[in-house]
């Protein structure tokens, strides 16, 4: 097959399928604002009473291309080194458990760090733990919800939550966004996977698992 231009059809089609889902994911936000502003203010409210400062919790996480940026998110934990399980607060755990935690991070699915979908943003800390494989999660922009997490979300080991991730990647659609968005209400919903068997979230990557 010949064509014409600097770039070749495969590439062409990759980057209007990047373009269609920036326009999405800002489509989905803006027409959805009447609900989550007044949420993250209502929750951010009780939070400030009941947990106190700081409200927000940023972490840096690698993105796109392994880029790091910070992740916002409702603060759920005390500071300190103890285990999570520990320096969780009772309010924290509700927002955990109704994923509330999440919903800053339509502010950085604005500021273009984040998508609505796609692999859920792990800390920068292992971006040296990837093999060759697993680092291709990076491929495209990280997402507030993904394949991995309609399919047992941390209730998988992090073998499988790289497969889903990485399956993802091979099959990106603006049809399986919209169906992994759909999913997702009924994930919350149940509020399935919220955490590792043992475990208050996820346990630790060691880089070991292939």
């Amino acid at each position: 097959r010949t064509y014409n231009g600097r770039n070749p059809p495969e590439k062409q089609h990759a980057c209007r399928i990047v373009a269609v889902k920036r326009v999405l994911d800002l489509l989905i936000i803006a027409a959805t604002a009447p609900l989550w502003l007044p949420l993250i203010a209502t929750v951010a409210i009780v939070s400030l009473a009941v947990s106190g400062r700081p409200v927000f919790f940023t972490q840096e996480r690698a993105g796109l291309a392994g880029r790091i940026f910070k992740i916002i998110k409702f603060r759920t934990m005390t500071p300190g080194d103890e285990p999570d399980a520990q320096r969780m607060t009772g309010f924290g755990k509700f927002l955990r458990v109704s994923s509330l935690d999440e919903l800053p991070e339509i502010l950085n699915v604005i500021r273009g760090d984040m998508s609505l979908v796609g692999p859920r943003p792990l800390p920068a800390r292992y971006l040296s733990r990837y093999s060759k494989w697993q680092n291709r999660r990076h491929e495209v922009r990280p997402g507030i919800t993904g394949w991995a997490q309609v399919n047992g979300r941390n209730s998988l080991d992090w073998n499988e939550k790289f497969l889903r991730d990485i399956e993802y990647v091979d099959n990106r659609s603006t049809f399986l966004d919209l169906k992994i968005i759909a999913m997702t209400v009924c994930q919350v919903l149940c509020a399935r996977g919220i955490s590792h068997e043992g475990e208050a979230t996820m346990t630790e990557f060691s880089g070991c698992e292939e």
